[in-house]
This record gives C-alpha cells, structure tokens and sequence, in this order.
C-alpha cells in the first residue's frame, strides 16, 4: 500500500501582485477539471525527503513568478463564468511511498494505477477552495520517482502549463528562471470591442453529431470504455503521409499534406471502421489549434493562459472509409485552414456573447455524466508533437517516459512523440470496450 509521507500548501516564497484578473474567452469554455500529466524518473540516490524538500522549495520560487497558479478561482455570476483571485492561497505537493515499481506499470498507457500517482482533486467542494496546482512525488521501491501533475485547464492548456514546469525544473537544479518571463495579461486574447456578433459560423460550439436513431448521448456516455497506447514507427508515419499524398489534389500540384494530416485523418478512418457505423453517419473530428501564431499580431511570447480552440472537420463514415486517405487528410486541412485572424476573433465574440458557458466544458474525469460529449461518433485528436513535453529535470535526470495521466472520455486521443524525437508517435486513445480490438486492428492493417 502506499505510505502517505508528507503533505504540504507551498506559497509564493515572497509577496506577489494580489487581486481580481480577468480570463479570456478562451479560458472561460475550458474544463474545470485539472489537466492530468504523469513524469517517471529512473533509480536515483533521492530519498522520498530530499526529493520532496526540492520540489517544495523549488516550487515556492517558481510561484512567484508564476503567482496565478496559487491563487483560486471565482464564480462570477449565473453564466458560468469564472474570475481568477491572485490570493497566494498555494498549490498541493503531495510526498507518497509505494511498494511499487516503475516495471509494474507497463507501457504507461493511462490507467487507474497512473491516475493514482497525481493527487485527485473533490470537485463538490465550492470552487474557490480548490488549488489549481496539485502535485505529487512518489518514490517507488525500486528507487525510481514519479511526478505527478495536476493543473487547472481554466488557467492554462498545454504549452503554458509545459513553459511554468521547464521554468520550475531549471529552479530546482539551482540555474534559476529563463527569460522572458511568463506574459500574465489575458487581456491581449479578449473579443475585440468592434465585433458585436461572430462574422463566421462556429460548428465547433455548436452540437456535435448523434448516432442514427438516437436523439442524444445519453445511451453512449454509459458504455464502458478502455484505453489504447500503440506506437506508430517513423517508417509508418512516412507510409501514410505517402498514402495521403497519392490524392488528385495533390498530384495536380496542390500543396503536398503534412505528416499530421496524413495520421490524424488515418485516426479518424480507423475509428469510423472500428465503430461500423452506417455508410450515412455524420461524423466529426475536433482538432485542437493554438492561436498564439495565428493572430494578428502573434500573443506575446510566453503567453500563460489557454491560446486553443477545438476546431470541426466534417464528414460521414461512409466517405471516410470508402474513398482514400487523401481525402480525410483533405478535411483535416480545411479545417486548420479556415482557422485565420478574423476567424479566432469571431471565436472569442461568439463565446463572449453567450449566455451560459458551461455548455462548452468536457472533463477529464472517466465516466463524468457532465458537460459537452465528444465521443462516438465524434474523434478528437491533441497533438504534442511540437510541445517540449521533455526534459523536466528536476536535479534527479531526465524522465523516462511522460505522457497523460488520464484519457477522460471515448473518442480522446493524444499524439505523443517519442522520447528520441525520430519521427514515431504514441497514440493514446480512449474508445468503447467493442471497439477497442478493431481499432488496434485497422490502425496497422491500413497502412
């Protein structure tokens, strides 16, 4: 069993700004939830006391400059909207003993033993008494650690989150903060005050498509659920970017289709075929784009907030499966090409002119009856490749392996780059049980 060692609030090591801040749109529609990350450290000379002493002392320096994650959000009214208190209340670091060892947990697929090496948060409890940072050290038996992260999706998405824990590491082994430092003003990603309306359609917001013969999810969110982590080669990736690109488009001299496109349309085919759906089934495929280099101008370097927008490529099974794989990469391009300036404004005004918001939040929480439901027919796809998901080295070495801590609904998936950085993906996905076996089979069957 593991031995709970030590519990601690770690505060900003000096006085930090106090106050309200504002969030942006992009902040308000995102979970409330933490966002789960799991890090395993190799066999080192650490005690589970030094390790925690670094991390709780380190962590205290690193809330100074990044203050927000200590402070505690605020229910603005009836809409759902939130308000950040910059109160300095601190973040949860949790030292634990297992019996375990790093063996035991196999491929690191996420799975109940993963999720119970980051601190669960009591989501019935008043929001505002709730820390945005939880974390949690494990030192196992067999020498090895684990670094366990939860971080509030209100707060930050992915690279923010990954920019405050490189920013923290370099703390830990004594080289001190980077710079620039952490770009704190949301304002610069509000809805601009000269758009009353959304100049576009936005189907991400909107409803997403049911199965045939049903008139909501209800049925589909009981079904059980599993999650997969297969590895894509380089060679295989390769093989599908020269599938996609066998396309008419693309040999009458369009613009040839990026790696990406080539695998997440390829995730997208395997799962309409794994889920036999009907030849006429909508289906879509949300695709998480970061603004930060797509407005105009660009966000501030280090921008510490959330900059991504879910964005809707569109389809039926039937066209998906039958025609080739060039034309799904061709709907995932649409997609990210529609995502212009004008577009991501339009974004923020339509959010800023909703009523409610909560109607836009999923969570990370397996089996969650709440908030939006993006499962079948629906596929979303996160790419890490291009975030610096390693090198989070905190004195001990570097990780052997980091990756989610939880997939938190059928239809979720993550593509995460090798630890070499050689070209192969991880693909980590969360489908229904009945569909699990067939997906295994047709992501390498069709390449």
């Amino acid at each position: 069993m593991p031995k709970l060692m030590a519990t601690y609030t770690v505060k900003p090591a000096k006085e930090t700004p106090g106050g309200y801040k504002c969030l942006s749109e992009c902040d308000q529609i995102k979970s409330v939830t933490h966002a789960p990350t799991i890090y395993f450290y190799p066999p080192g000379k650490f005690s589970i006391e030094k390790a925690a002493d670094i991390l709780r002392n380190s962590l205290s320096e690193a809330l100074v400059i990044f203050y927000p994650l200590a402070g505690r959000l605020h229910s603005i009214d009836g809409s759902g909207r939130l308000k950040l208190d910059c109160n300095a209340a601190g973040a949860l670091l949790v030292a634990v003993e297992s019996e375990a060892k790093i063996d035991d947990f196999g491929d690191f697929r996420p799975s109940p033993e993963i999720r119970a090496l980051i601190p669960c948060v009591d989501y019935n409890k008043p929001i505002d008494e709730l820390p945005l940072l939880v974390v949690q050290v494990t030192k196992f038996s067999c020498g090895g650690l684990s670094l366990g992260l939860g971080i509030s999706h209100i707060l930050v998405d992915g690279l923010a989150a990954l920019d405050f824990i490189s920013e923290w590491a370099k703390i830990a082994r004594g080289e001190g903060p980077g710079s620039p430092p952490p770009f704190l003003d949301r304002s610069v990603f509000r809805a601009p005050e000269h758009l009353t309306a959304p100049v576009f359609d936005h189907p991400e917001f909107g409803p997403q498509p049911l199965l045939i013969g049903q008139k909501d999810d209800v049925e589909e969110r009981k079904n059980e659920t599993s999650v997969l982590l297969l590895k894509l080669s380089k060679a295989q990736t390769e093989k599908l970017k020269e599938k996609a690109n066998e396309d008419e488009n693309v040999s009458n001299g369009g613009r040839p289709y990026t790696r990406y496109e080539a695998v997440a349309g390829h995730i997208w085919r395997t799962a309409c075929k794994a889920r036999q759906h009907e030849t006429n089934q909508p289906t879509s495929l949300l695709i998480a784009v970061d603004a930060r280099n797509r407005m105009e101008p660009p966000l501030p370097p280090m921008y510490f907030g959330n900059a991504v927008f879910r964005i809707t490529a569109e389809s039926t099974s039937g066209e998906l499966v039958s025609k080739s794989l060039g034309y799904a990469s061709g709907k995932v391009r649409q997609a990210k090409e529609k995502v212009t300036p004008e577009y991501l404004q339009s974004c923020l005004v339509f959010v800023k002119n909703q009523k409610d918001v909560t109607k836009f939040r999923n969570f990370h929480t397996v089996g969650c009856s709440k908030g939006a439901f993006y499962g079948n027919p629906v596929i979303e796809i996160t790419s890490w490749a291009r975030l610096p998901i390693y090198g989070a080295d905190f004195g001990w070495g570097r990780e052997i392996y980091m990756g989610p801590g939880e997939l938190g609904y059928d239809g979720k998936v993550f593509l995460i780059p090798e630890p070499a950085l050689d070209g192969s993906f991880f693909v980590a996905v969360r489908l229904q049980v009945r569909h699990v076996d067939a997906f295994h089979k047709f992501i390498y069957q069709d390449i």
